[in-house]
């Protein structure tokens, strides 16, 4: 499990303003699994997700995230990711292919969490804030996502990352406002994915 506790330049949780928020997240809670739901609920309802909220500037790295209190699903996972190994429970980053639209193409990314809990083993939450149509919950040992797979090209990807994926950092770090990143989302094929041993 050490590697998905890392610290690294974009999950930055030895940085102190993630330390102090996590430890205050974690107040009251003893065992991992409350720690968990309660970390996830403050980022699924504390960061708002910029596209929602048509909110600058586009964050990548989690201390940005808390700062800013704004990021896509991606960089909530970031967050997420952080406030919980600063707790010192192991957690990785997870991938769907999506209909932008819900019609077909373009097709994006999504990213969400895996927590690794002692009683469950890997359980999956997706703290990129409800809204009509979404309602992601923490509800072990039941998955809530926020999305469900429709479509022939939509896919979940069965992989568990230490780290996020690498065209998902290039993306947030090369867009400045929600609305080009909103234009300009990362895709991967199914045909990689499966190249990959990702599904």
């Amino acid at each position: 499990m050490e590697e998905y506790l890392q610290v690294s330049e974009v999950i930055d949780w030895q940085h102190p303003e993630i330390i102090k928020c996590a430890k205050q997240i974690a107040l009251g809670h003893t065992d991992p699994e409350a720690i968990s739901k309660a970390c996830f609920e403050w980022v699924r309802d504390n960061i708002y997700h910029s596209s929602d909220y048509q909110m600058n500037p586009v964050t990548c790295r989690a201390s940005d995230v808390l700062q800013y209190k704004t990021g896509y699903c991606f960089a909530k996972s970031h967050l997420l990711a952080a406030l919980l190994r600063a707790n010192h429970i192991p957690v990785g980053f997870c991938y769907q292919r999506l209909s932008i639209d819900d019609q077909g193409a373009p097709y994006s990314l999504h990213g969400f969490n895996a927590i690794y809990l002692p009683k469950t083993g890997w359980y999956r939450v997706d703290a990129r804030g409800n809204k009509e149509g979404v309602n992601a919950q923490f509800s072990v040992p039941l998955e809530q996502l926020a999305y469900k797979i429709r479509l022939p090209e939509e896919a979940d990807f069965s992989a568990v990352f230490a780290e996020p994926l690498g065209i998902v950092v290039e993306s947030l770090q090369s867009q400045t406002t929600w609305d080009s990143m909103l234009c300009n989302q990362p895709d991967i094929s199914l045909e990689s994915a499966k190249i990959n041993g990702w599904l």
